[in-house]
């Protein structure tokens, strides 16, 4: 990835008179990309940020006048609301019952750091990417908002952004877990399966080619195991696992450590 400007050419901050334009004009200079208040057809990106229905969402220019997509921050089909949800199905097996503390070293939307942490457990977010840490900032704060967050006196997970691979090592103390998710490249060139939120990512950033690296910064660091979500047809990343579970499509290699 181009440290300098990832995203140019690729991604515009878009204002469409919801609230103050200068949290925008913010966020563009942030991301070092242009911005705007309309989209025409010289316009060359091809996914916008814009604040939409209260969150900041990403946009796919073919679907402009879409919702666009944002960190959802609402349980899971099947989650119950209560909380801690109850620690079942093959996600909670391989974080383990007794692990108390996790960091996931590649966040993206931040599906399965919410779910974790709606079981109960102390999160820590690590995301590399300047656009995707914007999106998870928003929805952490939206999170920060929610009634049953505040009556809990819960805070939500807390975000780092940058490379994992030397942030890991710099952490104040070592996690229980580490939980990675790491982009593989997928099975086909166009999968029907792929989730709309997994194939924009794709676009706008493309593979994780130093998987490899962040294992082994994560062996380096957990206290207790490493845990790679991978796609089933993929092999396990860090060679046979100590144990697998399996879920649809995919499964967890956990990766136990001697304290």
């Amino acid at each position: 990835m181009n440290t300098t400007q990832p995203y140019a050419g690729k991604l515009a901050v878009l204002y469409e008179g919801h609230g103050d334009d200068l949290a925008s004009q913010q966020l563009a200079a942030t991301l070092a990309v242009p911005f705007y208040q309309t989209v025409s057809p010289d316009t060359q990106e091809a996914f916008f940020l814009s604040w939409r229905e209260g969150a900041l969402k990403l946009i796919d220019r073919e679907l402009l006048k879409k919702g666009g997509l944002a960190v959802d921050i609402e349980p899971r089909n099947g989650e119950q609301r209560s909380w801690p949800a109850p620690k079942q199905g093959a996600l909670a097996q391989a974080i383990g019952r007794k692990t108390l503390t996790v960091v996931d070293a590649t966040t993206g939307w931040g599906q399965d750091s919410l779910a974790i942490f709606r079981m109960g457990y102390e999160v820590q977010c690590i995301e590399r990417s300047p656009v995707m840490a914007a999106l998870l900032a928003d929805g952490f704060n939206r999170l920060a908002q929610q009634n049953w967050l505040q009556n809990l006196q819960l805070q939500p997970p807390k975000l780092l952004a940058g490379n994992a691979i030397a942030l890991l090592g710099a952490l104040a103390s070592r996690p229980d877990c580490i939980y990675l998710d790491p982009m593989f490249p997928p099975k086909r060139k166009k999968s029907a399966l792929a989730k709309k939120s997994m194939r924009v990512l794709r676009d706008l950033l493309g593979d994780d080619d130093d998987k490899e690296q962040l294992f082994a910064a994560a062996l380096n660091t957990a206290r207790k195991r490493v845990v790679v979500k991978s796609p089933d047809y993929a092999p396990p990343l860090g060679g046979k696992p100590d144990v697998s579970f399996q879920g649809k499509l995919l499964r967890y290699d956990v990766y136990l450590l001697a304290e």
